[in-house]
């Protein structure tokens, strides 16, 4: 699977944490990251991943173009709902894009763990959910 791993400024320690506790999970799947973000987890984590541009900088734009050329599974954005974000508006249109084309996204830790212990499980088949999205 094809996985975005974005957050914004006060929760970059929260996703690097996350990266770490499902690391054995996250290495097993193609990875993509805003700027910021992905260097964080590259060097503090290990793991392999594809850097975009940080989000503020079209980031975002960039996954959000994966998503509506369908060419990406999930999206794991942990967002400050508690402070503005100067690119709100691109914030909004990745949002929107996952909504639009069925994409499972997490912006908080509970539900990206729910998010990957599924995947690890096996309780979602994402062959499906890609096939629907056809």
């Amino acid at each position: 699977m094809k996985i975005a791993l974005i957050a914004h400024d006060h929760k970059k320690d929260s996703l690097v944490e996350f990266a770490i506790a499902y690391k054995e999970i996250l290495q097993q799947h193609e990875l993509y990251a805003t700027g910021t973000t992905g260097q964080r987890i590259q060097d503090e984590v290990g793991l392999k991943l594809t850097r975009f541009r940080s989000g503020p900088l079209g980031g975002d734009q960039q996954i959000g173009s994966m998503i509506a050329n369908n060419d990406m599974d999930m999206v794991v954005f942990f967002r400050d709902p508690l402070t503005a974000q100067p690119h709100e508006p691109d914030v909004t249109a990745l949002v929107r894009l996952c909504d639009v084309y069925h994409i499972p996204l997490a912006t908080n830790m509970g539900t990206a763990e729910i998010l990957l212990k599924g995947l690890q499980e096996g309780f979602v088949d994402w062959r499906l959910i890609q096939e629907r999205r056809k």
